[in-house]
């Protein structure tokens, strides 16, 4: 088996169906489905059963969150490679096929995201691949803008795992998405991790996925997401970054918080933005973070002058906005 698709379902029976028939239309024909579910409480089981007998279907006991439904379904799987895609999307006929090819272009690919289009306004990008900054935000490359736009295959510092395809024996090398981030910024710390081992996250500019948005959590900003994005962010931080890293952004980071929780305040969730920070000071004893290892010491360099380019890269496309 060449590919294993991982889909984690949560309450996703409104979008299953378009998502899956979508699959089935896919010129590469050499994968496998594989459908964790997170306890849900509508039909989507129901409607699994009864129209995809060939879909493996993992049933977890609870809703464990994206990190661990994600991390049964590769435990499971058979590929070379894995792809994590959300429920919530259509893909292009020839998505997963492009992927591949993107992938196999260089073995020190770790992980290809692809060009992901707002569902509802298919001239609109959602996401070019995730950019990481010294202010410790994480974001999305080209939302908003025109589809003509981001047309160029690239290194970007992390793959959004809502359509991506990862190599299964460098995740085995380099561990499985982290549970403890329950959802949110997991996809930006393995990431993270591949690019301390030396790998390359890539941006395949003709891997084409309509995707809704936010259909798990309901919103592009609710409590929920705000609070667990901002304590998942100090543990990426925590957990990747050594002592020395840490010092120099630490002026960075600092006013990257003070703006965030003013971005949050206005906006009606500035209490759970500090709630999130709280919790994720309070719970990094739980986090395993990433020894330092001097052969990585490069990478380390490479990954700040990185996160150095992207925030001039991050200010500039807003002035351009604005």
């Amino acid at each position: 088996m060449k590919v294993s698709v991982v889909i984690p379902n949560y309450n996703g029976e409104k979008y299953l169906k378009d998502c899956l028939d979508s699959l089935f239309r896919q010129t590469f024909r050499a994968f496998e489905i594989i459908i964790v579910d997170n306890d849900s409480k509508d039909n989507s089981l129901q409607l699994i059963l009864k129209n995809y007998n060939n879909i493996k279907l993992l049933r977890l006991l609870a809703n464990y969150g994206f990190s661990k439904a994600v991390n049964e379904g590769i435990k499971a799987a058979k590929g070379e490679y894995i792809v994590l895609l959300n429920n919530d999307t259509v893909v292009d006929n020839h998505w997963l096929e492009n992927l591949v090819k993107c992938i196999e272009r260089d073995k020190k690919i770790f992980s290809c995201c692809s060009k992901m289009v707002r569902y509802s306004k298919r001239r609109t990008i959602d996401d070019a691949g995730d950019g990481y900054n010294i202010f410790g935000w994480a974001y999305k490359r080209g939302d908003g803008v025109s589809v003509n736009k981001y047309c160029k295959s690239q290194s970007v510092f992390s793959s959004c795992a809502g359509a991506a395809i990862y190599r299964k024996d460098i995740l085995d090398k380099i561990g499985y998405f982290d549970e403890d981030f329950f959802a949110y910024m997991e996809d930006v710390d393995i990431s993270f991790r591949a690019k301390i081992h030396g790998y390359r996250n890539v941006y395949c500019s003709d891997a084409i996925v309509y995707h809704v948005g936010s259909a798990t959590s309901g919103s592009k900003y609710n409590s929920f997401k705000v609070k667990l994005a901002a304590r998942n962010n100090i543990y990426v931080i925590y957990k990747n970054m050594p002592f020395l890293m840490f010092i120099i952004n630490l002026p960075f980071l600092l006013l990257g918080f003070i703006i965030k929780g003013l971005f949050f305040a206005v906006k009606g969730f500035g209490k759970e933005y500090m709630s999130g920070i709280y919790e994720g000071i309070n719970g990094i004893s739980k986090i395993k973070k990433i020894k330092f290892q001097r052969k990585h010491f490069i990478n380390y360099v490479k990954i700040e002058w990185e996160m150095i380019l992207n925030t001039f890269r991050y200010v500039f496309n807003k002035l351009l906005k604005y």
